[in-house]
């Protein structure tokens, strides 16, 4: 699993969903840190989440009370945001949620479309330690997804060949002027977002989907990093740059989808 918030939202929406309990939620978001802190942005988030007006509460269980008294509808109330700069349009113009989520490329939104709502966004504060504030929105947008499970597979099974067409062409070698394999970097990659797990009742296509997601996400964070990987030449340096940037879009995309399309799934059974 990818990120702090991918997990709050699936496991929360199996849980409202009565798929799982809320200890299930709480030892899934133990996996990225064993203390969680909750923290209002603002007065009218304390009062929107019932949170202290100034500091941090401590725990896990108290996103999932915030979520609850927020979320009505059980679980139809919850989307995934992966924000990145130029793809903005799942967010609030102008507000702190926004902001705070376009900077950490990632955030949670409570509340069913058209009602007010709250915004998550985890900050990491330490080896330990990982800090949620909550902000309020106005309204909560309606956002049309492309699609289902099937147009997101679809994308990411495109994603899996341009990857490999278009990085396969880029010579690769080490600071030291030696080939080298990433392989063994992309495996260790895989196995790090494979360490977090996905709720029993997430069915077992959005499971394919995101899995698929993460291992195309390591191709490519391997790939863009400096250090121990450089291109071979100015034009393989401008080539794997350009290749990678659509590529993040369609992994995002493809997670927000298959998350999405799985909340849709459990609420209806």
């Amino acid at each position: 699993m990818s990120s702090p918030s991918l997990t709050l939202t699936v496991w929360a929406g199996s849980w409202l969903s009565g798929h799982t309990s809320p200890d299930d939620v709480i030892d899934a978001l133990h996996e990225w840190a064993p203390m969680h802190l909750v923290g209002a942005h603002d007065a009218a988030a304390a009062s929107a989440a019932g949170l202290p007006d100034r500091g941090v509460a401590d725990g896990a269980a108290l996103l999932l009370t915030l979520i609850r008294r927020v979320d009505t509808a059980a679980g139809a109330g919850l989307r995934l945001v992966l924000p990145a700069p130029g793809a903005v349009h799942a967010l609030p113009a102008g507000t702190a949620f926004a902001s705070a989520a376009l900077a950490a490329g990632e955030g949670v939104v409570v509340g069913a479309p058209g009602t007010p709502g709250l915004g998550l966004v985890p900050v990491i504060e330490g080896p330990d330690v990982l800090r949620w504030n909550v902000f309020t929105l106005p309204a909560v947008l309606e956002i049309a997804l492309d699609g289902g499970l099937g147009a997101a597979e679809y994308a990411m099974r495109e994603a899996v060949r341009d990857a490999a067409s278009a990085l396969s062409g880029i010579p690769t070698v080490g600071t030291d002027g030696r080939r080298t394999d990433p392989r063994a970097e992309i495996a260790e990659e895989v196995a790090e977002l494979a360490r977090h797990r996905y709720p029993p009742s997430l069915p077992a296509r959005a499971v394919r989907i995101l899995d698929t997601a993460d291992q195309v996400a390591a191709i490519l964070t391997v790939a863009g990093r400096g250090g121990g990987l450089r291109a071979g030449s100015v034009s393989g340096t401008a080539g794997r740059e350009g290749a990678l940037q659509p590529l993040w879009a369609a992994v995002r995309e493809a997670r927000v989808g298959a998350v999405a399309a799985a909340l849709r799934a459990e609420h209806h059974r």
